[in-house]
């Protein structure tokens, strides 16, 4: 209820303002270093996923300088996409075993440098390297899962919260960066606009992050921010123990299970609302600015939604609350293809943001609790792969279902089925430490795994 949330708030405040140091009786009144390594890395997703998605903002200017067709621009932004999903797994093993903030440094420069070559590029295959290459694989070392490293080692309190947090940030890039894009091109030409982005990059976010990140609280003298005693001095071998790699992480079911949930998380988001919400709207008598509009307020209610995720993964654990997102998105998803008038469109909007990305802060966690914090990192790339494939088919198969029927009702319908199943595909997770219990039983039978 709401004295509860206050409550919950209220200590939230006042824990914000307590050091950790490696001996709890030595708690200080200053604030926790986690909690400017927390606001560096929100910075780091707001600015390069921010650029990242502007990519759009420049598609018709580079087309009317040099007469690309649109196919081609949309290729170049496809391998991007792939790039951005398959690289996941790379460097969030990266930032397992070297810690993040050296791979959160070098993604924002590599971000930071395919933008800035962007305002010379005077042939396809340059742009294509430099947005569609560079940018993308920088963009990857900036995403969920290498931030999930840095919130599993800097918190033991609050973690689901500082995981939403970090997915608030992913969503507030777009809101902030795009029409600052928008600006900057209207302003100073598309060349000048991929300078100015590439330049603030590399002048202002880089220099904050390789200053300000720390890969673990030890670096600093401190505890994990909630932690009560110092972690335990562990051998190499002990530390790899605690270790699960992809290889045995396949042969489990949650493992399974979170990747086929989550594709069926970027099937109905990335695939079916991105992809095709706005010529939905505009096929179904709305002006494109309400489109736009409706799109503006589900990118707003999702900073809401996702931080509201990260508390109730606190409160109730991540399971149940995810289960409910998808079981909610599914519901909503069937009542779409009857939303007529433009309060009707923007009510749905801002429900379907508040469940956008909240399975972000959910999955990220039911990974860690299962896998162990120094596996999040390469597990979760692998899971936001499956996220990212989810998309491309759930982008081409309604396309294809609307060429088929004539509009996107059985397109919709089929995403909100996929969300259904998804929520039995979580209630199905057994939220167990299955490295350190040593559960046999959460392995697939051999048979299933061939």
């Amino acid at each position: 209820g709401p004295s509860g949330t206050s409550a919950y708030i209220a200590g939230i405040l006042t824990d914000i303002m307590a050091t950790d140091t490696m001996t709890p009786s030595s708690r200080t009144n200053r604030l926790h270093y986690a909690w400017v390594v927390l606001a560096t890395t929100t910075l780091v997703l707001l600015a390069s996923g921010g650029v990242r998605a502007a990519i759009g903002v420049f598609v018709k200017p580079l087309e009317a300088e040099f007469g690309w067709s649109r196919t081609a621009l949309s290729f170049a932004v496809a391998v991007s996409i792939a790039l951005y999903g398959l690289t996941g797994p790379v460097v969030g093993r990266l930032a397992d075993r070297w810690g993040p903030r050296w791979v959160l440094t070098g993604g924002v420069a590599l971000v930071g440098i395919g933008t800035l070559a962007g305002a010379g590029v005077t042939h396809f295959w340059q742009f294509f390297v430099a947005v569609g290459l560079i940018a993308a694989i920088g963009s990857s070392a900036t995403a969920a899962p290498v931030a999930a490293t840095v919130a599993t080692r800097w918190f033991d309190r609050h973690r689901g919260l500082v995981l939403g947090i970090n997915g608030a940030g992913m969503a507030a890039g777009q809101l902030v960066v795009l029409p600052l894009a928008m600006g900057l091109v209207a302003v100073l030409g598309w060349r000048g606009a991929f300078f100015a982005l590439g330049a603030g990059l590399l002048v202002l976010v880089v220099p904050l992050t390789a200053a300000l990140i720390r890969n673990d609280p030890s670096e600093r003298g401190l505890l994990a921010y909630g932690a009560t005693a110092p972690p335990r001095a562990m051998t190499a071998a002990q530390a790899e123990a605690e270790r699960t790699p992809v290889s045995e992480a396949v042969r489990t079911w949650p493992f399974l299970l979170l990747c086929g949930s989550f594709w069926v998380c970027g099937y109905s988001t990335f695939g079916v609302i991105l992809a095709h919400f706005i010529p939905h709207a505009t096929d179904h008598g709305f002006q494109p600015h309400q489109a736009a509009e409706a799109l503006g307020i589900m990118g707003a209610m999702n900073i809401v939604g996702t931080i509201a995720s990260g508390w109730l993964c606190d409160r109730l654990g991540p399971k149940v609350p995810l289960a409910l997102y998808y079981l909610f998105r599914g519901i909503s998803l069937f009542f779409l293809p009857y939303v007529t008038t433009v309060p009707g469109l923007f009510a749905f909007a801002a429900l379907f943001g508040l469940n956008f990305i909240s399975t972000v802060p959910a999955t990220t966690t039911l990974t860690a609790r299962i896998y162990g914090r120094y596996s999040v990192g390469e597990l979760s790339g692998w899971i936001f792969a499956s996220h990212q494939l989810g998309g491309a088919i759930g982008s081409i198969a309604s396309g294809w279902l609307f060429d088929r029927t004539g509009d996107y009702t059985m397109a919709f319908y089929a995403a909100g089925a996929w969300a259904l199943l998804a929520t039995g595909m979580v209630l199905a997770i057994r939220d167990e430490p299955i490295v350190r219990s040593g559960r046999r039983s959460l392995e697939v039978p051999a048979v299933a795994s061939s």
